[in-house]
């Protein structure tokens, strides 16, 4: 059961969430964001909702406490348990469930003054007095239109409410595979709750899916894009009743299982969320951000592009164009405090148009290299023996963008044109034994790339470089 005190604003849940599970490993004296109270307050909270995934361990210092979590164990992600806790008054129960039962299906349409009406007569069978006021009932009734629970008609002056149609859930396949590789698969969480919830019940014939079979599920891909189009993240759904998640939380999926899960963007989920909004509405918004060491806070108008999500390492990152430097760039979603919206992009289309031309040039997320050139030359060689063809294959599946030219039976070439080439040298390091030339037009870099491999060599004992 989760943690009775509940919560309300989630930025502090995602900051002390980072703490425990992406950074993680400090004592309760090392943690200096909050007071020790605080501290306290929120481990207990979380401890709460990931009791089986917290781990312990004594040092010098003092006790650290870390989530630690298993993904060949663990095949739904955790960190949605902090979503499915929310904040509310018996009042507000009272008046979800009354206001339920009286638009119990989407034919029944009232107005809001048969709705106090039936209001009324549930209190006077209560014996206790009106539930709502009229404006406490105006505005959850406009909540629930927002959230796309009820729909709304005008028929001359007034306004008429009725319960929005049920939705097909799809198949349970499809909400696996969303919730836990799409930015924003809280969502889909939330849905597959609903679904076997349900399905306990006995009430599977209220969904439209189709049973895959088993060689289906076999031949499903896991692989995560490596970019994401902007879309509507989707409506926010309620779960109700009971917590299937607790049920599923360690059983392995019918069809997936992930090698390396990225369940941090969980955290960011509300993020993505105004993020993809904003992009379908074609508006600018204003987003707080945090700097990465300096921990200062800024705030900047720009228009939200699109969420790249890196299929190495999970990181998921906005290209903004920024009016202010008059161009695209990138902005770490992790490090995005809240999102406010703004006014509509009028040239929201073309800036759309611009990012796509600048993408065979971007090899990661980095729109503008250290050199200061526009675009930034790099190439290296490699040389491998007739037996090794998972060389060649390797460099060819690997590659983002750049060319490859056959020199030789032996040696290939790669070369490309990017705006910032720092961002290729992890990749280009992974061929070391197998590069003979390295060349690149911002020379600092090309020189450091040497300098790193002298100081390899002079550690390992070799330097000057391998005997032939």
């Amino acid at each position: 059961m989760a943690y009775s005190e509940l919560i309300k604003n989630f930025s502090r849940i995602r900051d002390y969430m980072r703490e425990f599970y992406v950074y993680g490993f400090k004592s309760r004296s090392e943690f200096t964001g909050k007071s020790a109270r605080s501290y306290d307050d929120e481990r207990r909270r979380i401890e709460s909702w990931l009791g089986d995934y917290m781990g312990f361990r004594q040092t010098p210092e003092g006790r650290n406490v870390f989530l630690s979590i298993d993904s060949r164990l663990t095949s739904h992600n955790p960190l949605y348990a902090a979503w499915k806790t929310k904040s509310f008054t018996d009042g507000d129960i009272t008046l979800h469930f009354l206001l339920f039962d009286i638009l119990h299906d989407p034919e029944t349409v009232l107005s809001l003054k048969e709705i106090l009406s039936a209001l009324d007569r549930y209190a006077e069978s209560f014996g206790a007095e009106r539930v709502p006021d009229e404006s406490t009932l105006r505005k959850k009734l406009k909540e629930y239109v927002d959230e796309g629970i009820i729909r709304t008609e005008k028929r001359g002056r007034i306004m008429y409410y009725r319960r929005a149609a049920d939705a097909s859930y799809g198949s349970k396949e499809v909400l696996d595979f969303f919730s836990e590789v799409l930015p924003c698969g809280v969502v889909g969480s939330f849905l597959l709750d609903k679904r076997m919830q349900q399905e306990k019940n006995g009430c599977e014939d209220t969904f439209a899916f189709h049973k895959k079979s088993d060689s289906d599920c076999g031949e499903s891909s896991g692989k995560q894009q490596a970019a994401q189009e902007g879309g509507s993240a989707g409506q926010t759904v309620n779960s109700a009743g009971g917590s299937p998640a607790a049920e599923r939380e360690d059983a392995p999926s019918d069809c997936f299982a992930f090698k390396h899960h990225y369940i941090t963007g969980a955290m960011d989920s509300e993020i993505l969320a105004a993020l993809f909004d904003a992009m379908q509405e074609k508006r600018a918004v204003a987003l707080k951000t945090v700097g990465r060491r300096s921990k200062k806070e800024a705030e900047r108008q720009v228009v939200p592009l699109k969420i790249m999500v890196s299929a190495q390492s999970g990181r998921q990152h906005l290209l903004a164009y920024a009016p202010q430097q008059d161009r695209i760039i990138s902005f770490r979603v992790d490090y995005i405090l809240s999102v406010k919206p703004g006014e509509i992009c009028e040239t929201f289309d073309e800036l759309r148009e611009m990012l796509a031309g600048m993408q065979p040039h971007i090899w990661g997320v980095s729109t503008q290299g250290r050199s200061g050139q526009r675009l930034e030359h790099i190439e290296f060689t490699i040389r491998h023996d007739a037996d090794e063809m998972f060389i060649p294959n390797r460099l060819r599946r690997e590659k983002r963008c750049g060319t490859i030219e056959r020199l030789s039976p032996d040696t290939l070439r790669f070369s490309a044109d990017v705006y910032d080439a720092s961002e290729l040298i992890p990749w280009i390091r992974t061929f070391i034994c197998r590069i003979t030339s390295f060349s690149c037009s911002d020379k600092k870099l090309e020189a450091q790339f040497m300098a790193d491999l002298e100081a390899m060599y002079e550690m390992y004992g070799l330097k000057g470089g391998e005997e032939p």
